[in-house]
């Protein structure tokens, strides 16, 4: 593991795998982006709901999952993008068991009321709701994760082939933008459709406005992939990096 490649690898891997377990775990906060900005909440009209951009705290962390998956892509190719995707999904599986576990180990009975000064009369209570997601959910989560990173690979590199090594933007904003959608509303259709009987409209609508916030958001994140491949490219040296996306892309021959 000596070799600066192998070594970029672990960290980019390693930041991707906690980034994805931070998604899992923070996206039980419901936030109001337009109050977390200081606006008053709009009312937009989609498939006869009034929503707003009331979102998952999720969403903070996903765009950046999938500009780290076309990172990743354009210097490992599709077999490091599997291989961490896998790793993702399987860590997501074993802190869910864990998180199971937990929730059934039985609590000391000082720690119930240990934080009543803060306004938690139970802790047990406060511990389940946090952490206790419905198997949907989590299926959901799982199942859209995947289908979107491997979407997100094909169209990276079928944009690649399309234009070269040249605009960076297009197949890394490109293909994050067609995985943001398919991941939207894959997540919501299982968890809310199939978990909980949803109408289908609304789990359209509230995909739709989940994904006009991603699609924003991806773009904004265009000019951090432009920093990422030029600390990458002189961490690595123009040869080797050169190296690296001549393999990648030749995975995808």
């Amino acid at each position: 593991m000596k070799s600066k490649s192998h070594k970029l690898f672990i960290w980019l891997g390693g930041f991707f795998a906690a980034n994805v377990l931070l998604a899992e775990f923070i996206g039980v906060k419901i936030f109001s982006l337009e109050s977390t900005l200081g606006f008053n909440p709009v009312a937009i009209s989609i498939f006869g709901y009034e929503l707003n951009f009331t979102m998952t705290a999720g969403v903070l962390l996903w765009p950046v999952v999938f500009v780290m998956t076309d990172i990743i892509n354009e210097y490992y190719g599709k077999k490091g993008v599997r291989m961490l995707s896998y790793l993702a999904a399987g860590l997501i599986t074993y802190s869910f068991i864990m998180i199971y576990l937990s929730i059934h180990l039985t609590p000391a009975d000082w720690w119930l009321s240990s934080q009543q000064t803060a306004g938690v009369d139970d802790m047990q209570k406060s511990f389940n709701a946090i952490f206790g997601q419905s198997n949907w959910i989590i299926v959901a989560s799982l199942v859209a994760f995947l289908i979107g990173q491997f979407v997100d690979v094909a169209v990276f590199h079928k944009l690649r082939k399309m234009t070269g090594e040249n605009k960076i933007w297009l197949r890394a904003t490109g293909s994050t933008l067609i995985s943001q959608l398919i991941d939207s509303f894959v997540v919501l259709f299982i968890a809310f459709k199939i978990g909980a009987n949803w109408p289908l409209s609304q789990v359209l609508a509230i995909g739709v406005v989940n994904y006009t916030y991603k699609f924003f958001v991806a773009i904004a994140l265009t000019p951090i992939v432009y920093l990422a491949h030029n600390l990458i490219d002189k961490y690595l040296g123009k040869e080797e990096a050169e190296r690296l996306m001549e393999e990648a892309a030749a995975q995808h021959n």
